[in-house]
């Protein structure tokens, strides 16, 4: 069985890091599969979709660290094609994926304790998202 539905969200801006578990675990169980799959997709090249502790001390940490590593600038290609200063937000974006995949066993997440669904905003504006949640399973 195939079961999709899409999330909406609203974001605010570069570092905007939003809890997506619980509405990944209503979906799961909407679905009623006891076995399988559940895919977390984000749509858009300006969104991550990932597993994290979502605490406030990661949530200030993995925005900061990604500005760090990867730093707004003017210097990048996308910006010498777009002048719209998010060429970072792309790249950091790219860099951390937009989807996830997780297990589904008897019938929930397997998740560890620690381990929550993450959506995190790397573009420079507020953004309205789409995540497609697709399950795959029995």
């Amino acid at each position: 069985m195939i079961y999709q539905e899409t999330i909406k969200l609203s974001t605010q801006d570069n570092g905007d890091l939003h809890d997506l578990t619980e509405s990944v675990a209503l979906i799961v169980k909407k679905a009623k599969v006891t076995t399988g799959m559940v895919n977390i997709f984000n749509i858009g090249s300006t969104g991550v979709i990932g597993a994290i502790e979502f605490e406030p001390g990661l949530q200030k940490d993995l925005p900061e660290f990604l500005n760090k590593l990867i730093p707004p600038s003017r210097e990048y290609g996308h910006e010498k094609t777009w002048h719209d200063g998010n060429g970072h937000s792309h790249l950091q974006a790219t860099l951390l994926g937009p989807s996830m995949t997780v297990p589904i066993t008897n019938g929930k997440l397997k998740l560890g304790t620690w381990q929550q669904i993450f959506h995190l905003e790397c573009d420079i504006k507020p953004r309205q998202r789409e995540i497609v949640v697709t399950i795959y399973g029995e």
